[in-house]
């Protein structure tokens, strides 16, 4: 079963709807790193690591420290979106990327969104290097099954030369997911740290309960 958020307002006929599998907590577990403040600038950074973290969506570096400014590798970013979209790992097809042999520690997840189409596949993946915010945007975007935007609102001058690219940019802006660098940036080949996508993340899941309906499509 596969899922599609929708903006409410975008909907004119009555649906039955479904809570999503992995919506935000209440109530989360104790906060165990040390590295971020609960409070000032890193407010909504320490709710969304401690409640990503009790659902088991995301790991530290450490046992009590998460490294919310260290850059996100590939295979971290894997790892998060499928916990957050509760994909299975165990049992999955082997995507035949060379540098992901099943032994890999991120094998799992990786195989998982190759399998939804979520990654493309390919001959290597790459795991170990950092993600970029272009790329973010369109993981996001697949992965949750947004509804893409087509046209380009923001005014960007950095915005890539692959439109499709900047659709999946646009979407995460007209969601309120994420925002530019700047007023005219973006950074689209800039990496994405930890704390990012787990804000990114913790985004997606919670306008699930206030302005979207999760609708299941057979």
């Amino acid at each position: 079963m596969s899922k599609k958020l929708f903006q409410a307002s975008c909907l004119s006929a009555a649906i039955i709807v479904a809570p999503f599998a992995m919506a935000i907590p209440t109530e989360a577990a104790s906060m165990p790193f040390t590295d971020i403040k609960n409070g000032g600038s890193e407010a909504e950074l320490y709710k969304a690591v401690q409640e990503l973290y009790s659902k088991g969506i995301v790991f530290g570096t450490t046992d009590t420290m998460f490294s919310p400014y260290q850059n996100l590798t590939r295979g971290e970013a894997a790892s998060f979106l499928a916990k957050a979209l509760n994909l299975e790992t165990k049992e999955v097809e082997n995507p035949g990327f060379i540098d992901v042999p099943t032994s890999h520690p991120y094998y799992g997840p990786i195989a998982a969104l190759a399998a939804k189409g979520i990654i493309q596949n390919g001959t290597n993946y790459h795991p170990d290097q950092y993600i970029k915010r272009s790329q973010m945007a369109k993981v996001l975007t697949l992965g949750f099954e947004l509804q893409k935007s087509t046209t380009l609102s923001a005014s960007f001058s950095d915005f890539t030369k692959d439109n499709e690219t900047n659709q999946y940019i646009q979407t995460l802006l007209d969601y309120g997911i994420t925002q530019g660098t700047s007023s005219t940036t973006f950074s689209p080949y800039t990496d994405v740290r930890r704390g990012q996508m787990v804000l990114f993340l913790y985004r997606v899941l919670e306008k699930n309960d206030n302005s979207f309906y999760v609708i299941g499509v057979e």
